[in-house]
């Protein structure tokens, strides 16, 4: 068996293509892409935050202090073209046509309809398709301060002192007070995005080598050799998937390690206090117990990788079946990060789904051991019988021989 996995990691580390995907990619591009990603958003959040909008205001005469702010507010160019807007379509046709980035309709002046105790409705007219826009809120933001000063103005000449108007206004504030540290709000929001990393990682780490060891032995005509050595299938099978094992797991390591470097340099130059912080406390130990939950979900990928590969006739039609097994790890990633899904008793033994909910629960460091036992167990034990079946797959001749 031994004899076996010597054989085939040394011909898996002389392919280049494997290197690729074991160590290049790992080690440099996925680091790459991801900050290319982080660059490109805060690129376009930064342009979003810093881009100067066309507006045409209709009726800004009724609130002219309100007009005033938006005319000076950084953000804000009014517009100096030819063409006029005097109601709501005209404004939603200039934003249509791309003439003005938006609109603002006053009906009635403000002040005049409290007076008549009614509420004056404003409407901004604006495209809000594109995923980073802060038109909106920045509009909101003025009319409230310019809201503000008018409910002010009239609740002083109700006879009521500015000091005592918060009381009235608002006699009771709620104050939130969150027991949660730094560490379990950050692993809360990002501990869930996590899975998505190193859980393909690990199936991508058996699936192209298992190609290899099972399609390809048959495609270059070198798997009748193997089945003529004092070998028996057994051991020969076991090789193979130790084999994967290895390359699933170093995959997987050399990723977070890269990752794991990459980002100590990033925070060694960029002022990240709060993350610093919150992960200050994440111990070795816990990256460890995140190693020992991938260790299982590796044996099953590893085993349905070998499995599909060795019925494959080919190194193409195995591709191909790889394609729905890739596909399929994603689902129960997904669920993991539903709403309200927590690792409890059940969901611990739901395959692939309980080590991403327990991820999570490590990097908040509100796992509880109990659970992570029980995932341990039932992933081996989906993990030993898909080995079983792989075995019991490889001794079929109609299987072998198709």
């Amino acid at each position: 068996m031994f004899e076996v996995f010597k054989k085939e990691l040394r011909e898996l580390l002389r392919d280049k293509k494997t290197l690729l995907f074991v160590v290049a990619l790992p080690v440099a591009i996925f680091p790459l892409l991801f900050a290319v990603m982080a660059f490109i958003s805060s690129q376009a959040a930064m342009d979003a935050e810093q881009k100067v909008n066309t507006y045409a205001i209709i009726n800004g005469e009724y609130a002219q202090e309100f007009t005033d702010k938006v005319f000076y507010h950084k953000s804000f160019e009014l517009y100096k073209g030819a063409k006029t807007f005097n109601n709501i379509e005209e404004l939603k046709a200039g934003v249509i046509a791309g003439d003005i980035d938006m609109g603002i309709y006053l009906p009635s002046h403000a002040e005049q309809t409290l007076d008549n105790g009614e509420q004056s409705q404003w409407q901004v007219v604006f495209n809000d398709s594109k995923s980073i826009n802060f038109l909106f809120e920045r509009i909101k933001e003025l009319a409230k301060e310019y809201s503000d000063v008018l409910q002010t103005q009239k609740l002083i000449s109700f006879g009521i002192e500015e000091s005592v108007q918060k009381s009235i206004l608002n006699p009771i504030e709620v104050i939130k007070v969150d027991t949660a540290d730094k560490r379990e709000n950050l692993g809360e929001k990002i501990g869930g995005f996590l899975p998505y990393l190193l859980i393909p990682l690990v199936l991508m780490g058996a699936t192209y080598p298992a190609i290899d060891l099972g399609a390809g032995e048959k495609e270059r005509g070198t798997l009748e050799t193997l089945l003529l050595t004092p070998i028996t299938r057994t051991e020969l099978v076991l090789g193979k998937f130790i084999t994967l094992l290895t390359t699933s797991i170093a995959s997987t390591t050399i990723t977070v390690l890269s990752m794991g470097c990459w980002i100590a340099l990033a925070l060694a130059f960029a002022d990240l206090d709060f993350i610093k912080a919150a992960f200050s406390t994440l111990a070795v130990t816990d990256l460890l117990m995140i190693f020992v939950l991938l260790l299982p979900v590796a044996a099953i990928f590893s085993a349905l990788a070998l499995a599909i590969s060795i019925y494959a006739r080919t190194f193409k039609e195995a591709q191909n079946y790889m394609a729905p097994l890739s596909m399929g790890v994603f689902f129960p990633i997904i669920i993991s990060i539903m709403p309200n899904m927590e690792l409890t008793a059940k969901t611990a033994f739901i395959p692939v789904t309980n080590v991403a909910l327990a991820i999570k629960e490590i990097v908040k460091g509100t796992v509880d051991y109990t659970f992570v036992g029980l995932i341990f167990l039932a992933t081996a034990i989906i993990a030993a019988g898909l080995l079983a079946f792989c075995v019991k797959w490889f001794n079929r001749e109609d299987v072998l021989f198709r």
